[in-house]
């Protein structure tokens, strides 16, 4: 049994599909066959139900790509301990929700690029769950998430707690008041992230919590459409206070007098793999930088 066959078996398994493993791995078809059929032999189970172009995992198929994913995964491990030498370029994939991503990770890359140029950053946005899924699945060597990150497989280190603000356009009625609550947004036409957003469903969770079902009008893909939608008046946001930008000028960020909602993010990644100096050196720098974040 060799690991790439372990490979190529991951990969069949995703795609459920011989052709589309294939492609992905940049191998033939009928190589990638071949060794899927010799690694059964080996066996002596089928690992795979043919069934027209689609390939599913068997009983046997399920039960053995677990041992295979954690056997990888040590291989891998074991790989980059080896060569994690000071004096090769390091390599790092770093994940981030999209509320964090576009406001944190430029200038933490930017000051890796000047003090640390042999750290290599490749940057992964996407939602929590798939962030969570890719630090599983040993593509990400960590990952920037809300809370709650509950997997018991999951390391999860503290980083930053910070306040959610409404934002409103400088023409909006709320925009002047002195005082806002929870409760005069009751009527408030809502412009919120996607279903799959973490900050979409801290939002909502905000609402139910005051009594307030939200009327949401629009949900978006980008924190940036949020805030072109509601610059032009279309409803009201709740957004963190990181996104925040010297450039809203057509934007009002308020606090709520009688609530104080936030959220809190972390650090994740894998209990058990190996962290290289380069993931612990972005990690110190990572925290630095929240550290020295200005309040306002």
């Amino acid at each position: 049994m060799e690991l790439y066959q372990l490979r190529y078996l991951m990969a069949v398994a995703e795609a459920q599909n011989f052709t589309k493993a294939a492609e992905r791995l940049a191998v033939t078809q009928p190589a990638l066959s071949q060794q899927i059929i010799n690694l059964e032999k080996e066996l002596g189970r089928k690992l795979f139900h043919r069934l027209g172009r689609k390939a599913v995992l068997t009983e046997a198929g399920l039960v053995f790509i677990e041992r295979a994913r954690r056997i990888l995964f040590e291989a891998d491990n074991a790989t980059k301990e080896l060569q994690d030498d000071p004096g090769l370029e390091r390599r790092i994939n770093v994940g981030a929700i999209p509320t964090v991503a576009p406001y944190l990770l430029p200038g933490l890359i930017a000051r890796c690029r000047v003090e640390h140029p042999n750290l290599q950053i490749q940057v992964r946005e996407d939602f929590r769950s798939q962030l969570v899924r890719g630090v599983l699945e040993g593509e990400l060597d960590l990952a920037i998430a809300a809370q709650p990150v509950t997997n018991p497989q999951v390391a999860v280190e503290p980083l930053l707690t910070e306040p959610l603000l409404l934002v409103v356009g400088r023409e909006h009625r709320l925009a002047q008041r002195p005082r806002i609550v929870a409760g005069d947004l009751a009527e408030e036409t809502f412009v919120i992230l996607g279903s799959s957003s973490s900050l979409a469903e801290q939002v909502q969770n905000f609402c139910g919590d005051h009594k307030i079902t939200p009327h949401i009008g629009f949900r978006c893909a980008q924190v940036a459409t949020v805030k072109a939608l509601v610059a032009i008046g279309a409803g009201v946001s709740i957004l963190p206070r990181v996104a925040r930008a010297d450039d809203d000028h057509a934007l009002v960020y308020r606090e709520l007098a009688d609530a104080e909602p936030s959220r809190e993010l972390a650090v994740i990644r894998h209990l058990q793999r190996y962290q290289s100096r380069g993931a612990a050196l972005f990690l110190k720098l990572l925290q630095e930088s929240v550290s020295h974040r200005p309040a306002s």
